[in-house]
């Protein structure tokens, strides 16, 4: 067992590497892109309303991704400049959250940030302890798209 010994050559090392990609690519039996794990399979349902909303074959993992929408002073800022502030799974990650978007609100964002926030440390009275850390998506809409979160608020 040499770890840093020289490594022995055998035929198909000496294949070159443009065969050895081709190979790698034909020995994989479901491959996906970016793309295919972005669109959703999506259908447009009329509500009584009159409304029509799309339904994610993913809406019932939506929901899961989505916590809340995050309503504070920045977040009503950032609103005016197409961007929407929402606390997130912490597992969560662009991917997800894109068609969490999509599936619950039915529109697509152009651009999402994600950063992680860390709890204050919290004192009462002689016991000290600590808020839980949570994720936050900051999502941003094509110019014309909104998201009425404001309702009822």
């Amino acid at each position: 067992m040499a770890l840093f010994g020289a490594k022995k050559t055998t035929k198909e090392d000496k294949i070159s590497p443009a065969k050895t990609v081709a190979k790698v690519s034909t020995d994989k039996k479901e491959e996906t892109s970016m793309q295919d794990l972005y669109s959703a399979p999506t259908s447009k349902v009329k509500t009584a309303s009159g409304k029509t909303v799309v339904k994610s074959a993913r809406l019932n993992m939506a929901y899961r991704v989505l916590a809340r929408p995050v309503i504070t002073e920045k977040a009503t800022h950032l609103a005016a400049a197409n961007k929407y502030v929402f606390s997130v799974a912490k597992q969560a990650n662009k991917i997800s959250v894109a068609m969490a978007i999509e599936a619950v609100y039915g529109v697509k964002p152009i651009q999402i940030n994600i950063m992680n926030v860390s709890g204050k440390k919290v004192v009462r009275g002689k016991i000290k302890g600590q808020r839980n850390d949570w994720r936050k998506a900051i999502v941003t809409l094509k110019k014309g798209e909104s998201i009425k979160i404001y309702e009822g608020v």
